[in-house]
């Protein structure tokens, strides 16, 4: 049990909840036209645990050493020595096998395109020693989850996965520039980029703040799109009601509770997906 939960927390398979409502939530928009088993959000749910394990093994991976010269990153798996650097690449390549076997278990398509995705959600642990907008590209790996989710339950064409993307790829990206604040003067000492290390800790704050509007003007935007009714919009309003709430706890002189503004990221999620799927289903 002990090593089981090395393994879980080398990947923070608790964060999965960030990514996974909104593959489900593609998922069941795409249900209102093509009925989706629930053997088929099964191999989703598998599809996004081990796509999200292979990349955060990965990023554990190729950011090892700069884990170990962090304070605040020193006591991850690999710098204190819990897990060789063999076991985390047997990780990420056994778990890679397993998201291209699931995903062709949904269907042909999806499982062409799974390295598509891999690639995708590879390049944001590199992104760092190349670009300042690092968390663009977090943004856009998971922008994959909806696409991927409504690809899954049969859909094809139609804006709703897209702007579920965007919704997902500014809210992903906005709240990564809080937590990367916390390491701003350490990015800079070792040449390594991103938001608040280019433009400082208060402009990046409220690039932030600017990416979190547009993601709930995303969301809002799929009710012109789809039907969804006044249940909908009233998930939209919870979940802009809560990104305030995790953007005041986070100050350019005030960085403690970074972590808890991050936690909170879980249940911006779930509420969305709740009431989605109860503006589908009982709305």
């Amino acid at each position: 049990m002990a090593r089981l939960k090395t393994y879980l927390d080398f990947v923070r398979v608790s964060h999965t909840v960030f990514a996974l409502p909104f593959a489900l939530m593609g998922a069941l928009l795409a249900a209102r036209e093509h009925p989706v088993t629930w053997t088929a959000i099964g191999w989703i749910v598998a599809c996004m645990i081990a796509a999200r394990s292979a990349a955060m093994g990965f990023n554990r991976l190729v950011d090892a050493k700069y884990d170990a010269l962090n304070p605040r990153t020193a006591m991850r798996e690999l710098p204190r020595g819990a897990m060789s650097s063999r076991e985390a690449t047997a990780f990420v390549v056994l778990s890679s096998a397993v998201f291209v076997w699931c995903a062709f278990q949904i269907s042909d398509l999806c499982g062409w395109l799974s390295p598509v995705a891999l690639a995708i959600v590879f390049w944001y642990s590199l992104a760092k020693r190349f670009t300042w907008y690092t968390q663009v590209f977090l943004g856009l790996a998971m922008a994959v989850a909806p696409v991927g989710g409504w690809l899954a339950a049969g859909g094809r064409e139609g804006w709703p996965p897209w702007l579920l993307g965007l919704a997902i790829g500014l809210w992903v990206g906005g709240f990564d520039i809080l937590y990367a604040c916390q390491d701003v003067e350490f990015d800079r000492r070792h040449g390594l980029k991103s938001i608040p290390a280019r433009y400082g800790i208060a402009r990046a704050l409220w690039i932030s703040r600017g990416m979190h509007v547009g993601a709930v003007a995303a969301m809002a935007s799929l009710a012109w799109v789809l039907p969804l009714g006044p249940i909908y919009l009233g998930g939209v309003a919870a979940v802009a009601g809560l990104l305030v709430y995790e953007q005041s706890l986070v100050h350019r002189d005030d960085l403690s509770q970074v972590k808890r503004a991050f936690d909170l990221n879980g249940w911006v999620g779930f509420l969305y997906l709740l009431t989605t799927a109860a503006a589908l289903y009982v709305g």
